[in-house]
């Protein structure tokens, strides 16, 4: 008997997440993970697949969902649906609600008020649980479009790395979904008829991360490799795992 469509990507999508655990050392035994559930396709499939390998008993983890809310942001989150995609997976969400004001500080973009904010909720909460790690879910094409927009704004060879541990907080941060691809999350969250959550961000528009979404398609149409060859040089330049000089 054949396996069917879904089974097939669902096989894919466990092996490359595996895979990126494994390389990167990013799960031990005895962590309380915090995974960060916005709603989104990649949240959703971070927390499915996060709950999945918390039934191998080996590296033992704990998982705790949270979701924050931007009270100043038009962002109809269903918090019912929410929880009821983690309780049905065995993982407890925690709910909490910020905001920014954009007044305060007209020299950042609102984009970055709104993301320092909820990660600075992602910190608290994970302090207050006792979480050691907090698990986001940035794909492969999220860490090689942050690469490119880099290179192109800042001059800098550098990425969001599959592990990052914390300099100031007693907490690492891991990136499970870093070796599976986007277009696989996509097909993955309709197969599975995850429930989008509504945005209406007024400050949401196309931004560089969008045009640099459009060029490495160019440059994948150019190169099939190129992919492949981006992280590898990340690799190579031990840019996808950050440890404090102190922690070595």
């Amino acid at each position: 008997m054949g396996y069917t469509e879904e089974e097939r990507l669902e096989h894919k999508i466990w092996r490359r997440f595996n895979k990126g655990i494994t390389e990167y050392k990013l799960l031990e035994d005895g962590d309380h993970i915090l995974i960060g559930l916005s709603g989104g396709k990649d949240s959703l499939s971070l927390l499915e697949f996060m709950a999945k390998r918390a039934q191998i008993h080996r590296p033992a983890i704990r998982l705790t969902a949270l979701h924050v809310r931007m009270s100043n942001i038009q962002y109809e989150s269903d918090t019912t649906y929410l929880n009821d995609f983690a309780k049905a997976h065995n993982i407890e969400l925690v709910v909490r609600e910020t905001s920014f004001n954009p007044e305060t500080d007209k020299r950042k973009n609102p984009c970055f008020l709104c993301s320092w904010n909820r990660r600075k909720v992602l910190f608290t909460v994970a302090q207050e649980l006792g979480c050691n790690k907090i698990a986001l879910g940035h794909h492969q094409d999220d860490i090689l479009h942050t690469t490119l927009l880099n290179l192109t704004f800042q001059g800098q060879f550098s990425t969001m790395p599959a592990m990052l541990k914390m300099r100031k907080f007693p907490v690492t941060i891991i990136r499970p979904l870093c070796l599976v691809e986007e277009k696989d999350l996509t097909t993955w969250s309709q197969m599975r008829e995850y429930r989008q959550q509504t945005k209406r961000c007024p400050y949401e528009k196309d931004s560089n991360r969008t045009d640099i979404k459009g060029i490495f398609e160019q440059m994948e149409q150019l190169n099939g490799e190129a992919r492949r060859s981006i992280w590898n040089a990340l690799e190579q330049e031990g840019k996808l795992v950050e440890i404090p000089d102190s922690d070595l």
